[in-house]
């Protein structure tokens, strides 16, 4: 894909100084407010390209549409909860996060938690600083031989596992994307939740909080646990139900807990953290020196190589471009949109569309489907009042327009060849067209049922019109043409001669009034590529 231009950056938050100097090496002007309220926020963000926050930051919908220029949301570190990636994605913004900046610090601190609730170390601590030596009071448990569940089994549950088995615990977890061949490679064998539940010691999580995982330790799952069952939480507040926590931790269900998020932030209801068997923390699993180094160099390094048009790392919401940051990728992306709004031009009066297909042909175009039919899109909706379709938001855009999208691959007889073939539904009306890159041009070959006999090159100026062939057709147009003070720079007609079909002109300008060309052709069209 074409870099994407980010000139200024406004950093919202503390992050390391490696960030903002970074950005600046590489000529992005750089901007650091932090502790705005919600209202200043929304009047500044509409000054910057690029918005660098932590946590704290709210970046909702309000704010998100106050940002007219906003291309990128980079949250520099792992959970982007604290953004509308909804609203991000609607308005084409990119959000990012550094997927493996505090792996090592949350993993960490998983583990300290799961060792004080063995030992109370913190109670004990706590005791001794109020002047007692009660040796007995804090009898703990080894966790050698116990069974650690890992519910989420991704980068820091990974390294949890692989901690925790230093001690001799035995591994058990749960996935539903990280496959149980990859996970038993590392010690861990994965099963069911339900599986999982009457098995454990201790449990972690380790997802992100989505509606799926809200609530995932309630009521109902506590009661399948072991009684005493250990749990710790340094994932996100949600993920085990507060209250359902609180009363296991009363009736002895759950032996204790070790919490390093909470549902509020700050908690304003401390009874869960005022429980004697309740270790927390006030969100500390990212708070290392070496994460927030990582961190902030590593999301201003993936917003520099986004710029670079090097790669793209940590989208959340755009991963149609990460295969798209290649020469290769950028000559197909012009081609999807070219052919997009050539049927877009040509169907002007057709619409709206109620069904686009698009279909890739050849082994060049295997890995190129979703970026293809992104594309394509774009061209199609590209003139739609109100609407600013990008690859990141022409999917939705398209939902929202009530537009079936189906996007297929088939093979070619000749390996090298790559054709991108689309048909879009109108009124009850098929139209199609088909195209290619030749020479590193993108190039239309067929235009509902007119096979050019010579490739028309989408770029420049392009006057489509429908007629049937006549040896006249071409001097007539010509004429026409010339009377409006426009030049003919190429022309491409149909292999077939008969009936109505479509050709193509190259022209020096665009047309003031297709009207004058009323009198020659059955249809006409005009676009700049």
């Amino acid at each position: 894909m074409a870099p994407i231009s980010i000139k200024t950056v406004l950093i919202s938050e503390s992050v390391d100084p490696r960030c903002r100097a970074i950005l600046e090496e590489n000529g992005i002007r750089v901007t650091e407010k932090q502790n705005m309220k919600k209202d200043d926020l929304i009047a500044e963000i509409k000054n910057y390209d690029g918005l660098v926050v932590r946590s704290a930051t709210k970046v909702t919908a309000d704010v998100i549409d106050a940002a007219d220029n906003l291309k990128i949301i980079g949250r520099a570190g792992t959970g982007v909860d604290n953004v509308d990636v909804d609203a991000a994605t609607k308005k084409g913004i990119i959000v990012m996060n550094t997927p493996s900046g505090n792996t090592i610090s949350a993993a960490e601190l998983t583990c300290a938690l799961l060792m004080s609730l063995s030992r109370h170390v913190p109670q004990a601590a706590m005791s001794m600083k109020q002047g007692n030596w009660d040796r007995k009071k804090f009898m703990g448990a080894e966790l050698y031989g116990k069974v650690l569940g890992i519910v989420g089994l991704g980068r820091i549950g990974k390294e949890v596992a692989s901690r925790m088995q230093s001690f001799g615990m035995r591994t058990i977890g749960y996935d539903p994307i990280t496959p149980p061949e990859v996970t038993a490679s590392w010690g861990v064998e994965q099963m069911s939740l339900e599986q999982l539940w009457p098995l454990c010691d201790y449990i972690t999580v380790h997802t992100p909080l989505m509606p799926s995982t809200v609530g995932l330790l309630n009521d109902k799952s506590f009661a399948k646990c072991k009684t005493g069952v250990k749990v710790v939480n340094c994932a996100r507040g949600g993920i085990i139900d507060e209250d359902a926590l609180l009363r296991a931790l009363q009736t002895g269900q759950c032996g204790g807990a070790g919490l390093d998020v909470f549902v509020e932030e700050p908690p304003k209801n401390r009874s869960l953290i005022d429980h004697p068997n309740c270790i927390s923390c006030p969100h500390l699993g990212a708070s290392t020196q070496e994460a927030q180094a990582r961190c902030g160099e590593d999301i201003a390094l993936q917003i520099v190589d986004m710029v670079n048009g090097k790669k793209l790392v940590g989208a959340v919401n755009a991963q149609v471009l990460a295969s798209t940051f290649s020469q290769d990728s950028n000559q197909l992306i012009k081609l999807g949109e070219a052919v997009g709004a050539v049927l877009q031009s040509c169907t002007a009066a057709e619409k709206p569309f109620s069904h686009v297909k698009i279909t890739t042909q050849g082994d060049c175009m295997k890995s190129s489907t979703s970026f293809m039919t992104s594309s394509v899109l774009v061209g199609l909706l590209n003139p739609k009042s109100g609407c600013c379709p990008n690859l990141i938001n022409v999917l939705s855009l398209a939902k929202e327009s009530g537009i079936t999208v189906n996007q297929s691959h088939c093979a070619s007889d000749e390996a090298s060849s790559g054709v991108c073939k689309v048909e879009v539904m109108s009124n009850s009306c098929s139209y199609k067209a088909s195209g290619s890159v030749q020479g590193g041009v993108p190039v239309l070959l067929e235009l509902s049922e007119s096979v050019f006999r010579q490739p028309v090159s989408l770029t420049g100026n392009l006057l489509f019109f429908k007629a049937s062939a006549n040896p006249q057709l071409l001097s007539s147009v010509a004429g026409c043409l010339a009377s409006e003070g426009v030049e003919i720079e190429s022309f491409s007609a149909p292999a077939d001669r008969t009936g109505d079909l479509w050709y193509c002109v190259g022209i020096s300008s665009l047309l003031s009034d297709l009207g004058a060309l009323k009198p020659l052709v059955k249809d006409a069209a005009q676009l700049t590529v």
